[in-house]
């Protein structure tokens, strides 16, 4: 039972770390000029790109995650 609840914890812990790593590195919205479709300022994010999504940034996470699953599939 406590390994259930342990991996849970940990599961949960490292989707928050990823989700934090995402949304902490720098604004999310603010005015910008006109984008490349001709449209007015938006809040998008200029260049927003998927680098938050690589394995650099996010490995602790990502190995929390493993961690618990681990503890899921065998405890």
């Amino acid at each position: 039972m406590w390994t259930v609840l342990v991996g849970v914890f940990l599961i949960v812990c490292g989707l928050l770390l990823m989700v934090r790593e995402a949304l902490g590195r720098r604004r999310l919205s603010g005015p910008s000029r006109a984008t490349e479709s001709g449209t007015g300022p938006t809040l998008e994010p200029a260049r927003q790109g998927l680098g938050f999504l690589g394995l650099v940034r996010n490995w602790p996470g990502m190995a929390l995650m493993a961690i618990g699953a681990v503890l899921l599939l065998f405890g």
